[in-house]
């Protein structure tokens, strides 16, 4: 059985991906779960479809869009905001593409892959193709998580410390090669496949997943996140028909895991589900941008506040932590830089002594005091003696002209799982960017209240169709 070393049982040494079917496919059911993953997997839902109204618009997410609808196919789910009907596997790409292309999704604590940006993408498309309800979706969507957060866990098994998990997969790997483990999960879940089925599905989209991580920083991003759901949804549909491949995809020699973690210890997957992924893990972007990048801004903001400085008070911007690194001088030339630079978010939390969904915008990126105070932003060359839970830890101390420095420090950010994550959070950032969609108000509340109860919903099709 390749390089496994461990196995769920040292007697039925069953394939991973079959073991991880069975405790995802029979343990998890909508009448067992705890309250907070049932809100998680809501929150997910209005988190993404509010991140989708501004992405729709941009250039990335319009060209897939259009050819996705010259190439047409049998109505089976609707583009958001759109009102077009495609196979659910193009809508569901074309949907998880409008809520990557703006980076307002969610992530998961470890690492930054858009988990909820697959679950809700295929999800939605699925249910529409098989009339599924609002706690089908709900219950495949916990699911989905849970198979995508035991792979991170098995990815990164031996490691400790904040630095374990980076943004990245493997070797360079981007992380939608993880979060399509979860559309395939949820997919397979909605379908209503066997363990074996399901075991397939994983089976082959370990196979076919795929992304650089060095496209962070382009149009490459969201065409990760398309790929990712269009992966896992043909690899469900093509399960459900009988399609097999390898039963060790996973764990085998030169299979999954040895080539994106070099790892051989699978156990990860295999123990009893308890205290769910989504329920630990999960991260709302209460803010625009890189999620690694959100701890900075808020200790930014905290130091800024406190220090009281004008702009032009401040001598120097320290920052330390797991993704200090990241410091850059260079003023960003658009949206999708300024979202992804640990100097734009300090300097703008500095300047404004806040950070908000307005900080992607042009007016706002293009100020001079921006450019100035960027030049100021550096690693701290003496940083703390702090200890980071989380990969994505920051401290940021202020010094101002008088010599007085203003250190805060953030390890969760505000909208994540340890901090605990408010409706109220989740629905300022629905109201600031679901309008962008350009639908009528009274259709904006009902979609909101729709997602609020979404476990009386009896079919999908009650929520996607209030976005045509």
């Amino acid at each position: 059985m390749g390089t496994v070393t461990r196995m769920a049982s040292a007697e039925t040494k069953i394939p991973a991906a079959l073991a991880l079917a069975r405790i995802v496919n029979r343990e998890i059911r909508y009448d067992t779960l705890p309250p907070v993953a049932v809100k998680h997997a809501k929150m997910i839902l209005a988190s993404t479809l509010a991140g989708a109204a501004p992405g729709a618009k941009i250039g990335s997410a319009r060209i897939i869009r259009e050819l996705a609808k010259e190439q047409g196919g049998n109505a089976e789910a609707s583009v958001w905001f759109d009102g077009a009907n495609l196979p659910a596997v193009s809508a569901a790409r074309v949907n998880a593409m409008q809520s990557d292309a703006y980076a307002s999704d969610d992530s998961d604590l470890r690492n930054v892959a858009h988990i909820g940006t697959c679950l809700t993408a295929v999800g939605l498309a699925v249910g529409e193709r098989s009339e599924s309800s609002g706690r089908d979706l709900l219950s495949a969507m916990v699911a989905g998580y849970e198979a995508a957060g035991r792979i991170t866990e098995a990815i990164t098994a031996g490691s400790s410390g904040a630095g374990a998990i980076s943004g990245t997969v493997g070797r360079g790997f981007h992380a939608s090669s993880i979060v399509a483990f979860g559309g395939a999960v949820a997919a397979a879940k909605l379908l209503r496949l066997s363990d074996e089925q399901m075991a397939q599905a994983i089976g082959i989209t370990a196979t076919t997943v795929g992304g650089l991580a060095i496209g962070t920083n382009s149009w490459a991003r969201e065409y990760h996140a398309g790929n990712a759901a269009l992966t896992a949804l043909n690899a469900a549909l093509a399960a459900s028909r009988g399609y097999t491949v390898n039963s060790d995809m996973l764990e085998a020699t030169g299979g999954f895991f040895a080539v994106f973690g070099g790892v051989s210890d699978t156990s990860a997957l295999t123990r009893e589900a308890k205290d769910y992924q989504i329920a630990r893990y999960l991260a709302i972007k209460l803010v625009p941008g890189a999620h690694a990048l959100h701890p900075a801004v808020e200790a930014a903001e905290n130091a800024a506040r406190e220090s009281g400085a004008s702009a032009d008070d401040i001598a120097q911007i320290l920052v330390a932590g797991p993704q200090s690194g990241l410091v850059a001088s260079a003023p960003p030339k658009d949206m999708i830089q300024a979202i992804h630079s640990l100097s734009y978010y300090i300097a703008s939390a500095a300047a404004d002594k806040d950070f908000s969904w307005r900080n992607a915008e042009r007016a706002m990126i293009e100020r001079p005091v921006i450019a100035r105070l960027m030049k100021l932003v550096a690693r701290d060359p003496a940083p703390p003696a702090v200890k980071y839970e989380w990969p994505w830890g920051a401290t940021v101390t202020i010094v101002t002209k008088s010599g007085a420095r203003f250190t805060s420090k953030v390890d969760a950010p505000r909208g994540s799982a340890p901090r605990g994550i408010e409706w109220s959070d989740v629905e300022a950032k629905y109201r600031a960017l679901i309008p962008q969609s350009g639908l009528p108000g009274a259709r904006v509340d009902r979609i909101w209240e729709t997602i609020r109860n979404f476990e009386q919903v009896k079919t999908v099709r009650e929520l996607t169709g209030l976005l045509a």
